[in-house]
């Protein structure tokens, strides 16, 4: 007779999984993940410190070889062309408000024969600066963002970094350095026209003086005020630029992304732009006495 086979023990019944109030389980890597997901408050913050690491990456590429000169010239050729004419246009009613507004102050209080001055500094310290930052940034700024946004959706800018070129020295650094340029040239061009039409408006049309006006110019301006005209302006230029060139090498959502990122280049370029202007006229006017003083 053969031993019979021996019976294997039944196995205790699995315990039901416990009660969850109709929720999954979170699993640990989910848990992680949004423990480290950012704040919403913490985010103008880290595209503020984006934007320096921009402009500290474009000012030290600026010296390194080599350099795209082809490419800066077409850049700079670009933005004079569609800047030029604008500038010059808008220059002549900034410097007819100016000589209008100022010359009818001065006739009030008794100083017409400082109304040249006047007018002539707020044109050359103030206006002249803003139109060319403006200018810049709505119509080359924009430009610029809408080109650099374009490559990027279409993947040029990652097809560059993994062929060993950096888009930073190959496209922005041409770009920023052609705003920075055009600014300045545009700013003198600006200068002489606002200058030049303000004196038009206010020996036509308020009956001044040619010699009163171009005696009160030189009695108050003096070369100070040119050398912080044009040092705003390159500032001015070199902002628009890094903005531009921030918003276009991040867009957000394919094309609708690049117009959303053009909009927000030029409100943000503005809003700068003001900004740095109030904080340099208020360093120069404590540094730089006023003449005669």
């Amino acid at each position: 007779m053969t031993a019979p086979m021996p019976v294997r023990p039944p196995e205790p019944p699995e315990k039901p999984p416990p009660a969850t109030s109709g929720k999954a389980p979170q699993k640990a890597s989910e848990k992680v993940t949004a423990q480290r997901r950012p704040s919403r408050l913490l985010a103008p913050l880290r595209e503020t410190g984006k934007l320096f690491a921009l402009a500290v990456a474009v000012a030290r590429a600026i010296f390194r070889r080599p350099f795209q000169v082809r490419e800066f010239i077409e850049q700079f050729w670009f933005v004079a062309s569609v800047t030029i004419l604008p500038a010059a246009l808008v220059s002549i009613p900034f410097g007819a408000v100016i000589a209008l507004q100022v010359g009818s102050l001065t006739q009030q209080l008794g100083a017409q024969s400082f109304t040249g001055g006047a007018s002539v500094l707020a044109v050359i310290q103030q206006a002249s600066p803003l139109i060319v930052a403006l200018l810049i940034s709505g119509a080359a700024g924009s430009a610029i963002c809408a080109d650099l946004g374009s490559r990027k959706i279409r993947e040029e800018l990652d097809a560059m970094e993994v062929m060993g070129v950096s888009p930073i020295q190959r496209l922005v650094v041409p770009r920023v350095l052609a705003t920075m340029l055009v600014a300045v040239l545009l700013n003198g061009l600006i200068s002489v026209v606002g200058t030049l039409g303000g004196y038009f408006f206010n020996v036509i049309m308020q009956d001044g003086t040619p010699g009163a006006y171009l005696a009160s110019f030189s009695a108050l301006a003096q070369l100070p005020d040119l050398y912080i005209s044009e040092f705003k302006a390159l500032i001015f230029g070199f902002i628009a630029g890094i903005v531009a060139a921030y918003r276009g090498l991040n867009p957000r959502g394919g094309p609708k992304g690049v117009g959303d990122a053009v909009n927000q280049s030029v409100v943000i370029t503005f809003m700068l732009l003001f900004f740095v202007n109030m904080v340099l006229t208020a360093i120069y006017l404590q540094i730089v006495p006023a003449k005669g003083s």
